[in-house]
């Protein structure tokens, strides 16, 4: 990599002062590139510039790649990750997507007049969750990233769960997914963000399960009700109206 290339991609990608930091913020689109897939993009980048495809010089289809490669590299930011719902940036690998299957999967978002700060530190607590999530009835944490859920289910069937964090971004995203062996395979994420003035937070929300066979599987799907994802949505305008009133 060219000595003026390195040295560009190391003021790029070093963080700058708070002040600027909150500048930016305010303006860029959301980290959702790890940093190690910036570097390989920015490598790709600087050869494809260099080189090009064929290795006898730069093209048009080089230079419009590289120039893709170079923004996703500053940026930290990728437009197909945003349309999948994909996060990286500080995840471990195998983390960062969570994968229908032969499951549901649900996604909605709402946008919740409070700043990202404090969403995202009533969310973080999932204690917190059984006051907006109606099958929900009990949220246990303990100091190891780990919690334990309990579901209303059908006819007073109660269903439980171990879950573990696999992704905790402050102010930007939470991830979780349940333990082999619990009674439903489940996973969900969160992203939160901000609004230009910072007064307001999407909430944007990923949710799958996956429910076994047998009369567990039964309760497990009338539990999370024939139609989840509107389930889903009153749950989050639940929690909108929640973070809303609630006093600071």
């Amino acid at each position: 990599m060219p000595a003026t290339l390195a040295t560009v991609a190391a003021r790029t990608l070093t963080p700058p002062d708070s002040t600027a930091r909150r500048v930016i913020d305010q303006f860029a689109p959301m980290t959702n590139v790890s940093e190690t897939e910036r570097w390989l993009a920015l490598g790709g980048a600087a050869y494809l510039f260099t080189f090009g495809f064929s290795g006898r010089g730069p093209g048009l289809t080089s230079l419009l790649t590289g120039g893709y490669l170079l923004y996703r590299a500053a940026s930290g930011h990728c437009m197909l990750y945003q349309a999948m719902g994909m996060n990286t940036a500080g995840w471990k690998r195998g983390e960062a997507v969570i994968p229908a299957g032969k499951g549901k999967k649900v996604e909605h978002s709402v946008v919740v007049n409070r700043p990202v700060e404090e969403v995202y530190r009533f969310w973080r607590d999932f204690e917190n969750l059984p006051r907006f999530m109606r099958h929900l009835e009990d949220v246990d944490t303990s100091t190891d990233n780990r919690s334990r859920w309990i579901a209303k289910g059908p006819m007073g069937l109660r269903v439980e769960w171990e879950a573990e964090l696999t992704a905790d971004t402050p102010n930007q995203l939470i991830a979780w997914k349940s333990l082999p062996g619990a009674d439903v395979d489940t996973a969900g994420s969160v992203h939160f963000l901000p609004t230009t003035d910072h007064t307001s937070t999407e909430v944007k929300v990923s949710l799958k399960y996956d429910p076994p066979a047998g009369a567990v599987g039964t309760a497990v799907a009338k539990l999370f009700g024939e139609d989840p994802e509107r389930q889903v949505r009153e749950d989050l305008q639940k929690f909108k109206e929640i973070m809303e009133n609630r006093s600071v």
